[in-house]
């Protein structure tokens, strides 16, 4: 398991000062925040061997010198995220840490901070969450945001359908200009003052989850910026536990949501050369639920991210501290716990093992039958409803509770059927639906090629660009399968845009769709295209979530659209779980609420890699809503036939074999329970750990049948900590 540190495959995220306690051994440390304290704290992670990030909001902060005019002497109270009550858009609890609006003049003052961070030597800066909430938009430096950019007098983002469009874009846009300055500014800061290459990243939230809990971010945008060098996709149980609408039945599904999470976010980097994380969190930022609760998500968002195998380094934790130092409910109610043993070290064993993760593309078969429910940065743009029936939604939320949002009317925007409804019915089959970034299209020659089958509905988003319909045509015309799923109802049809302004003059961008497919739009049917078909379902796309005659009628008109390609044949493969290989790991993952109730067993030896006992298995079955992170003992057996580390909950370094045996150094946080699994070609006799000069016998277990062998210890804050096995000589 020995890598280089400079991979920087895994890392995690820390405010607090070097700690024994949550050291997990990650290639590198984001140390976040900047203070007068941050020097030190750099000082402290560099001296144990991490690589040196830095991470900071750019949303949010605690700016008071600024706000209060301490800066440049003027006060800048008028920058924060305002609600059309006059309210302060506020992060947590502390009246005095507004959500921004990101002017230039906070830019600067931005740039000014984080120069302090360039100044003591990281290596790259990451620049969370570029929030700007839809219930904003009301401070006096939007509206004159509002005049510069539009030229036109501000209006009140909930007065038209216009008006919330147009605010949202235009959030977007800020903080895409203040990422784009902030980046290409102290990149040449750090060129010209120390000739040292800077790296940006943007840790964002999925398009999808901005979307359902109304926040405008730039999402795709940020593409277009050379001076972000990736992102960190923050995706973890807190945003994906957000419950949904699957045959009518609202709830949570975990595993579902966060597979459609990390599929929008790797579309960001895909074809650029550019980096993205995937995050992960063993527990969240609701602290009221128990280590199992936490425990058995962790395992569900494993696993999602782990079949998207384009994406292959990992943030595997945020916050470690609150993890390994927490106190969260018991499970019998009587009080708060400290992480189980046998959770700390299953940890372990994960965020170890994704750092041999590789970056491996799916068979070619299965990229060619690939299903893509096409969403688009302005679906976070329409996130006020506009009719008779709605009612004022104010409140904002953050994933730590609905009941302000349902007793003001807001589930539906909350369950984000419109889009659930389209990507659900086709997931429960087992199918491997991806999100598409639609704005990508325009971006990419050919970024459609790999797929076959793509539904769309402008019921819950709107293409910013009428080119985006030749090269959708041209797809169809290909021999693509197209399904497009809306009845014209949404009132956002009718804000200012291309279709219906100048010499155009359609009611929605469906008809201009249409018209460039040659199709009529008058009724549901299933219409060929060169050598492709559309297919069309004149239903609002909610209906697809909201029953099971719903989901039943989508993926009727699925069938039907795709046995009328006259190309070559798409074959759609229903099952009820999904399956892959990694190299030696196998991820799968049996769904409930789909075409079967029956186990799926997968034949070993494996060994179960969420055990923290690392056993060897000759089977693994897998019941409905169970996941499974396995390795296979054969296929992963070294060619060399010598000893090699199978999976640890120890960083392992320095590993040397002899005719007498094989030792190892190890690492990783104080007092926690380790094991680690190794091929082994010899029986052992002993067993030792040494440190500080002392030694003491460790337990382990010999497997025959496999040839390996499981050690078991307890991990030291000693620099050098040296495990040493002897065999049957």
């Amino acid at each position: 398991m020995a890598r280089d540190r400079r991979e920087e495959k895994t890392g995690f995220q820390e405010s607090a000062p070097y700690g024994a306690s949550y050291d997990l051994q990650t290639d590198f440390v984001m140390v976040y925040g900047i203070d007068e304290t941050m020097p030190e704290r750099i000082r402290q992670w560099s001296e144990k061997g991490y690589i040196i990030h830095l991470m900071t909001g750019v949303a949010w902060g605690n700016y008071q010198d600024y706000l209060d005019g301490h800066v440049d002497g003027r006060n800048h109270w008028d920058e924060a995220q305002t609600d059309r009550n006059g309210e302060r858009i506020i992060h947590g609890v502390t009246p005095d840490i507004p959500y921004m609006v990101p002017t230039l003049s906070y830019t600067n003052f931005l740039a000014e901070s984080i120069r302090l961070a360039v100044d003591a030597g990281v290596e790259a800066i990451h620049l969370e969450e570029p929030e700007f909430w839809v219930n904003g938009g009301y401070s006096e430096a939007f509206k004159r945001e509002w005049r510069l950019y539009y030229r036109e007098p501000w209006s009140p983002p909930h007065s038209s359908a216009d008006a919330q469009f147009r605010a949202s874009k235009l959030k977007a846009h800020l903080y895409t200009r203040s990422l784009d300055r902030l980046c290409t500014e102290l990149k040449e800061y750090a060129l010209t003052r120390y000739e040292r290459d800077l790296r940006f990243y943007v840790p964002t939230h999925s398009l999808i989850n901005y979307t359902q809990w109304r926040i405008v971010s730039p999402e795709s945008q940020l593409i277009d910026l050379p001076s972000v060098d990736g992102y960190i996709a923050q995706i973890w149980t807190g945003t994906s536990r957000t419950p949904n609408v699957y045959k009518g039945i609202r709830k949570e599904r975990t595993f579902e949501t966060a597979y459609l999470e990390y599929g929008i976010m790797q579309e960001l980097v895909r074809g650029t050369g550019k980096r993205m994380w995937f995050l992960h969190d063993p527990i969240e930022d609701n602290p009221t639920y128990t280590w199992a609760d936490y425990k058995q998500n962790y395992c569900r968002i494993v696993v999602a991210s782990l079949l998207h195998p384009e994406v292959s380094r990992y943030e595997v934790s945020p916050w470690p501290r609150r993890v390994f130092e927490g106190q969260y409910p018991s499970e019998d109610g009587s009080g708060k716990e400290g992480i189980p043993p046998g959770y700390a070290t299953m940890l372990l064993n994960i965020m170890h093992t994704l750092g041999n993760m590789e970056h491996e593309l799916e068979p070619a078969e299965e990229l060619m039958s690939r299903v893509g429910v096409l969403i688009a940065d302005s679906a976070m743009f329409q996130r006020l409803k506009f009719d008779e029936n709605s009612s004022d939604p104010l409140n904002k939320y953050d994933g730590t509770s609905t009941a302000a949002l349902a007793s003001n009317g807001d589930t539906d925007l909350l369950d984000f059927s419109s889009f659930y409804g389209l990507a659900l019915p086709l997931l429960k089959q087992g199918i491997p639906v991806r999100p598409v970034q639609l704005d990508n299209v325009r971006r990419f020659a050919d970024y459609l090629s790999d797929y076959r089958v793509l539904l769309l509905s402008y019921e819950f988003m709107k293409p910013e660009f009428p080119d985006l319909h030749f090269a959708l045509a041209g797809w169809v015309r290909n021999g693509g399968a197209l399904i497009y799923v809306g009845d014209d109802s949404d009132p956002y049809h009718s804000i200012r845009a291309w279709w219906n302004e100048g010499s155009l003059s359609y009611a929605s961008p469906r008809e201009h769709l249409f018209a460039q497919l040659d199709i009529d739009g008058a009724h549901s049917s299933v219409n060929s295209v060169g050598k492709g078909a559309v297919g069309y379902l004149a239903v609002n796309p909610d209906s697809c979530a909201n029953s099971a005659e719903g989901a039943a009628a989508l993926l009727d008109m699925v069938a039907s659209t795709v046995s009328s390609v006259a190309s070559a044949p798409v074959e759609l493969q229903t099952k009820h779980y999904f399956h892959l290989r990694r190299g030696p790991y196998i991820i799968a993952a049996v769904l409930e609420e789909s075409v079967a109730e029956t186990p799926l067993t997968i034949a070993g030896p494996v060994i179960d890699l969420f055990d923290p006992e690392l056993p060897i298995l000759p089977e693994v079955s897998l019941a409905p809503d169970e996941q499974a992170f396995l390795y296979d003992v054969v296929k992963g057996r070294p060619a060399h036939g010598g000893v090699e580390c199978i999976a640890a909950s120890s960083r392992i370094e320095a590993l040397a074999q002899s005719e007498a045996g094989f030792e190892f150094r190890v690492k990783g946080p104080e007092r926690i329970r380790a094991v680690a699994r190794f091929y082994c070609p010899k029986k052992p006799v002993s067993a030792m750990l040494a440190c500080s000069g002392k030694k003491e016998i460790i337990l382990f277990e010999w497997d025959a049948a496999s040839e390996t062998v499981l050690l078991k210890y307890e991990h030291r804050s000693d620099v050098d900590v040296v495990v040493k096995v002897r065999w049957e000589s």
